[in-house]
């Protein structure tokens, strides 16, 4: 296989970041679309040279070798579920769904077929981070603090609960998914929330969330979720181990040991966003390919935050467990 022919669900502000960085792949080809809203897919087709299609199954049946999947949290199940009974490899972007259910029941799904998948879990490509599990690799890691303080995505579904599954769910999941990596698993959870939505926009999501966390090492964390402002201030996450501080964003990270000046290291997000896609293309092309993020691993920090939510939303701490 020379050339990865690739589908999009979904023709938004996401998928338009995808295709344009697989664009410019030498060994990729964005060859057809179907969205919902139809002129947003026709203007998607005629930026790539590719084909808008109604819906699915008149996708699937292009005989394509991946799939992106890129809608609202609301809409993930029944898209997944097809793409898998046609066996087709598929990179799904985050979050994975409203809640556990939908995200369980694709887990299972996938692993059965035994597909290729990916998920954007972008955070994971970045030089700082990968860093950083080396200089923590023999600390024990002992306080991880994450922070998402951020504004309301110019998106009309976004505030609504039952359609985003609230800021932790929907944004926040990046930083949860980089504290399992370098803290290992979550298993207990506390969890509280303003109640009261932003003003600048209708909806009913908390504007304001503060979470506890225990890792199984015996770690400590929280993290603190907003979309009060009037622009993205911080998303970030510290890592405190002995003599050892790491502080991570999209944009670098800053390491400080007790017996030295700090040293940073400063990248383009975008940079480690095209290696996302530069692996998942070259796994399903056969190649050599970075660790992806596949879709039971992107689900546990799924469960996670919906876990988080969950505890906000009843007020009571929650056990995590591998089946919720």
């Amino acid at each position: 296989m020379s050339d990865c022919r690739i589908g999009f669900v979904g023709a938004g502000g996401v998928a338009l970041r995808h295709a344009r960085m697989l664009a410019g792949l030498p060994d990729a080809a964005v060859v057809a679309v179907t969205d919902p809203l139809a002129d947003r897919a026709e203007r998607f087709a005629a930026e790539f040279g590719a084909r808008a299609v109604a819906d699915v199954p008149e996708l699937l049946a292009l005989g394509l070798d991946a799939v992106y999947v890129c809608v609202p949290p609301f809409a993930h199940g029944p898209v997944e579920e097809a793409v898998i009974a046609a066996g087709v490899p598929m990179f799904v972007e985050k979050p994975l769904g409203l809640d556990l259910e939908v995200a369980d029941r694709i887990a299972a799904s996938v692993a059965e077929r035994g597909l290729l998948t990916s998920v954007g879990h972008h955070w994971r490509y970045a030089a700082p981070l990968r860093q950083a599990a080396r200089v923590l690799a023999d600390r024990q890691v002992r306080l991880v603090t994450g922070s998402w303080l951020d504004k309301v995505p110019p998106v009309s579904w976004w505030t609504r609960r039952d359609q985003s599954g609230g800021q932790v769910v929907e944004q926040a999941v990046h930083v949860l998914d980089v504290a399992r990596l370098l803290a290992g698993e979550v298993v207990e959870v506390h969890a509280m929330a303003d109640g009261v939505a932003p003003t600048i926009a209708e909806g009913d999501v908390d504007g304001a969330t503060a979470a506890v966390l225990r890792f199984a090492s015996g770690a400590v964390g929280t993290l603190n979720a907003t979309c009060l402002l009037r622009r993205k201030h911080r998303a970030s996450l510290e890592v405190c181990a002995d003599g050892l501080v790491v502080t991570l964003a999209e944009d670098g990270a800053v390491v400080q040991l007790d017996d030295g000046e700090p040293w940073r290291i400063e990248v383009d997000p975008d940079v480690a966003k095209r290696a996302a896609d530069r692996a998942f293309v070259d796994a399903v092309l056969g190649r050599p390919a970075e660790p992806l993020v596949p879709y039971e691993e992107a689900c546990r920090t799924h469960r996670l935050a919906c876990l988080i939510a969950e505890s906000a939303a009843t007020r009571r701490p929650v056990r995590v467990t591998s089946d919720g």
